[in-house]
């Protein structure tokens, strides 16, 4: 293919900031709607946004945007589940091409789901279940996550041991984790769960604290906690911390972020082990998928992105410090070849 000035110039302008991230990619040889990206319209409608795990999957699904050169809406519901169904509908009047849902309750979230994709628009869903055959569900496979945290749990404090324990009931990640360790309670009858706590207020961690310092003043021989989600891990550690037992209990948990890295990297830190996907990877994920489906092609109904076991110990021996880091020293953790076709350019692309 010859490329004149002319054609050059409707490239960089179809494209945006995609070059910017890939080179020149032919808009010719982008399948439709992507032959014209910038008249492409999606959206991102957010239940939970407080944290650095949904700041680096924020980050990964404006990063995806830009690569394919998309019109990108955010909205953001900050743990209202009505406002968030309103913002389907809103994204529906929008007259978007496409939604992500991330996050959100499954009984607030089905019918919304459903009339977006009875209107015509391609939808993908972030760690809820809403339902629907026609909607994929990216997840990060949380039985995994929750599996190699607890794997490594019993590998350091042996079959035998009391535990607390932090779930919110109707996250679904948070669910599916849960079946997790049902699971190993049952393999290993030794642990016994001494108590279970949890909440989704804002802000968790501080919320999560108050609780487990009631849990840990009532049950001071609590060895392990596990708390699947890192803002959890995060408030139990100031509760450990201030009750002075950051020697004698060890904290398991999923997800990971450059503070988690620094509170796992302090002297005699409690937080042992957690296991995570790379949030930003799981963003760029989400918007791939969604553009399959606008694309014709089928990402598959459940598109999971594969989890890495992040110990103390790695992080201490390999100096990381930050999850770029992490990134460049356990390579696993950088990238997933998930929802990636042959056409697609991404920010990794050069």
């Amino acid at each position: 293919m010859n490329i004149t000035r002319r054609t050059l110039g409707k490239l960089t302008m179809g494209l945006m900031g995609a070059t910017a991230f890939c080179g020149i990619s032919l808009a010719a040889d982008m399948p439709k709607p992507f032959d014209n990206p910038g008249q492409v319209k999606i959206a991102l409608v957010r239940y939970l946004s407080t944290g650095d795990f949904f700041q680096s999957y924020l980050s990964g699904v404006e990063a995806q945007a830009k690569a394919l050169g998309v019109d990108l809406r955010v909205l953001d519901s900050r743990q209202d589940a009505a406002l968030q169904a309103d913002m389907v509908d809103q994204a529906i009047a929008l007259k978007v091409d496409g939604i992500i849902i991330q996050h959100g309750l499954t009984e607030s979230m089905k019918e919304a789901a459903k009339r977006a994709v009875d209107a015509g628009i391609k939808v993908v869903a972030f760690d809820v279940n809403v339902e629907n055959p026609k909607i994929p569900q990216i997840e990060q496979s949380d039985r995994d996550l929750a599996r190699l945290a607890l794997e490594q749990s019993i590998k350091d404090n042996g079959e035998s041991w009391k535990a607390g324990y932090v779930y919110v009931a109707g996250i679904a990640p948070l669910d599916r984790r849960d079946e997790t360790w049902k699971e190993f309670k049952t393999k290993y009858p030794g642990i016994k769960e001494a108590a279970m706590f949890g909440t989704m207020d804002n802000p968790i961690a501080n919320s999560v604290a108050n609780q487990a310092r009631s849990v840990l003043s009532a049950n001071p021989d609590i060895q392990v906690m596990f708390a699947p989600y890192d803002e959890f891990a995060k408030g139990v550690k100031i509760a450990v911390d201030e009750a002075g037992l950051s020697t004698s209990v060890k904290i398991y948990s999923a997800d990971i972020s450059t503070s988690d890295i620094a509170a796992m990297r302090e002297p005699d830190s409690a937080w042992a082990a957690t296991a995570a996907t790379n949030p930003a990877v799981v963003g760029q994920v989400s918007v791939r998928a969604l553009a399959m489906l606008l694309a014709g092609e089928d990402p598959g109904h459940n598109v999971i992105v594969p989890p890495t076991l992040i110990t103390q110990q790695q992080l201490k021996d390999a100096d990381i410090k930050n999850m770029e880091e992490l990134g460049s020293k356990l390579p696993q953790f950088a990238h997933a070849d998930v929802a990636v076709p042959a056409w697609m350019p991404t920010p990794n692309k050069k």
